[in-house]
């Protein structure tokens, strides 16, 4: 008698993935929440921005009276660790339509001293409320179908020294914009991805503060290598997404002074761009 067929892994949803559990707070009295930050969602040891940037987004969606990130700004001080953390928020003001607060994150030192690692000003609103005009020069990126593009599990051998967010994340790059990984970067400055968790959870504003964040950076197509850490991450989103996978754009105009801009966008899977940002990143010549 055959073997019966093991049945599809079900795919996580929104509110019951591992996104949600690595990113869920405890409430610790009014406007101060604990965290323990995952190792899964690091990068040469040092914790992910656009994680980071997600976590800070739940802290303040739970403290103002709106629930939707519209607009976040971060400056990232110092580079954070997995492990406890604890993250403060702060009402600025609340309105009919948008509300702003700001919000910390703080960890221990090696010498037991509290040390910022983060700090947010946000704008949160209703994107349900928002009109559904549209009058955009956007263009979507030409990125070929996804079973003509590439991820980490595509190599002819298992990729050595991946960080481990890369195991938590469906990232298939763009063919013309992988040179990097095969020692012959176009100069060009562009990283083009089809992009999701890799449970299947699909994507909510929240995660769009993730996605921004999560693809290799420029910098390699701009043939430097290592880290390049954020300096200053700015997020806008726009919409809610639509279910499935979404495409991310990012492009490098400009590297001057050891210092590079990144301007992202991210449009989903009816077409829609759903979230824009920019961050100025260090690059370590």
């Amino acid at each position: 008698m055959p073997e019966a067929a093991s049945a599809p892994a079900a795919r996580a949803t929104i509110g019951d993935s591992e996104f949600d559990r690595d990113t869920a707070l405890t409430p610790r009295g009014p406007g101060v929440y604990g965290i323990d930050l995952s190792a899964g969602w690091t990068i040469l040891n040092a914790v992910n921005g656009g994680y980071l940037l997600a976590v800070l987004g739940r802290a303040l969606a739970d403290t103002l009276p709106h629930g939707d990130p519209f607009t976040v700004s971060a400056h990232y001080l110092t580079a954070s660790r997995p492990g406890p953390a604890t993250v403060r928020t702060d009402v600025v003001r609340t309105g009919r339509t948008l509300s702003t607060g700001q919000a910390s994150l703080f960890q221990y030192d090696d010498e037991g001293r509290e040390v910022e690692r983060i700090r947010v000003l946000a704008s949160y609103g209703d994107l349900d409320t928002l009109p559904d005009d549209v009058r955009t020069a956007a263009l979507q990126p030409a990125i070929p179908p996804m079973d003509q593009c590439f991820g980490p599990e595509d190599g002819p051998a298992p990729a050595s020294g991946s960080p481990a967010i890369a195991d938590r994340l469906m990232v298939k790059l763009d063919p013309s914009t992988l040179g990097w990984a095969l020692g012959s970067p176009s100069g060009k400055g562009e990283m083009r991805a089809w992009f999701g968790l890799a449970d299947g959870r699909d994507a909510d504003p929240f995660a769009l503060l993730l996605a921004v964040d999560a693809l290799p950076p420029t910098a390699f197509e701009l043939g430097l290598g290592g880290w390049v850490p954020t300096v200053e991450l700015t997020v806008h989103v726009r919409c809610h997404p639509a279910p499935g996978p979404l495409r991310v754009s990012i492009t490098t105009r400009n590297l001057a002074g050891g210092f590079l801009e990144e301007d992202a966008e991210v449009w989903d899977s009816a077409d829609r761009l759903v979230a824009q940002s920019r961050q100025l990143a260090r690059v370590r010549l």
